[in-house]
């Protein structure tokens, strides 16, 4: 009888939830893409709806309707996020120190942009029109004129930056991950405005952000997100999550939180019932080593990459290497509800 009313109490409290808030999510498709190597960062560009993966030395371009490939871009090196503007793909380069830029029509290369040490996260800013590479080993972010192509300034951040966000109103907000800080910067003048500690959280990579309720969502090394205000850099709430958190995501329609979680192998779901309220409603099972993700704001469907592992070979220089993937088990996954 318990176990009854328990099912009858779990079943209301979903009910209970906007109806664009329940669940549950589900894998709908796999689909095999082949090729060898590691990956990296997956992003949508809205003007093809084509998946953009990073695949170390080459982008791997997906139709995530058909899982069929629509292209190659080979030749880059240590490649890691991409960004979207004007018909045009820019990569960042982290074993160049470069942006690759791409036109989205025919994938082909069509410049070089010189930018700091290790460029791994990118983002376009709408507000001061221009593209931002997130640098790991030189500690900065360079701002890009998409437009002349060239780099027109640098932040100092004090530490490894990882994922970031615009407000669209002209700041930047760039987890630091070996500070387990949030910086904030002016888009325009460059200027860092405010440090915030994101304690308790520890390593920050993901972000995601809700613009109309200021709230950064930073995804946490020690299985947790840190739910931030955005005028006053306070940590309002901690949401659980999995392990390996690497990408987050906000869908605004539907008020959900999304976080991908490498070595659980899962995919948190949590809700926001108000900005300082949040209920994890799912941890879907995806797989081992789908660290990130995107996520279609328009379908509400969450992509995830990965592929089986294998223990790395050893070395002098590497006594603990990484797994390594096994050739021809990369897959995308497709979920939705």
């Amino acid at each position: 009888m318990r176990s009854k009313l328990a099912v009858c109490f779990a079943v209301l409290a979903i009910l209970a939830l906007p109806a664009s808030a329940q669940g549950p999510y589900r894998i709908l498709n796999s689909y095999t893409l082949w090729g060898e190597g590691g990956w990296d960062y997956l992003n949508l560009d809205p003007a093809t709806g084509n998946l953009f993966i990073t695949r170390g030395s080459h982008v791997m371009v997906v139709d995530p309707a058909t899982g069929k490939q629509v292209g190659d871009i080979a030749g880059l090196q240590g490649i890691h996020g991409t960004a979207f503007v004007g018909g045009r793909a820019y990569v960042s380069e982290g074993g160049a120190n470069r942006v690759a830029v791409i036109d989205t029509e025919d994938l082909s290369k069509i410049a070089d942009i010189p930018v700091g040490t290790r460029p791994d996260g990118i983002l376009y800013d709408t507000f001061s029109k221009r593209l931002f590479t997130f640098n790991g080993t030189s500690k900065d972010a360079t701002a890009v004129d998409p437009v002349s192509g060239k780099a027109v300034g640098t932040v100092a951040l004090g530490g490894k930056p990882e994922a970031a966000v615009s407000d669209g109103a002209g700041t930047i907000f760039v987890n630091i991950e070996d500070k387990s800080e949030l910086v904030a910067f002016d888009a325009r003048t460059l200027a860092v405005k405010q440090r915030y500690p994101l304690a308790p959280c520890e390593e920050p990579s993901g972000m995601a952000a809700d613009l109309a309720h200021g709230r950064i969502f930073s995804g946490c090394d020690n299985k947790m997100i840190a739910a931030t205000d955005m005028k006053t850099g306070k940590v309002v709430a901690q949401i659980p999550i999995g392990a390996g958190v690497d990408a987050n995501r906000f869908d605004p329609a539907t008020g959900l939180i999304f976080s991908s979680n490498g070595e659980s192998g899962t995919l948190t779901i949590a809700h926001e019932d108000s900005p300082g309220k949040f209920t994890v409603l799912q941890n879907l099972a995806t797989a081992d080593g789908a660290r990130t993700m995107e996520l279609d704001t328009k379908s509400h469907r969450v992509y995830v990459v990965t592929a089986d592992r294998k223990p790395g070979t050893p070395t002098a220089d590497r006594p603990n290497p990484r797994p390594v993937p096994v050739p021809g088990t990369f897959r995308l996954l497709v979920i939705g509800r």
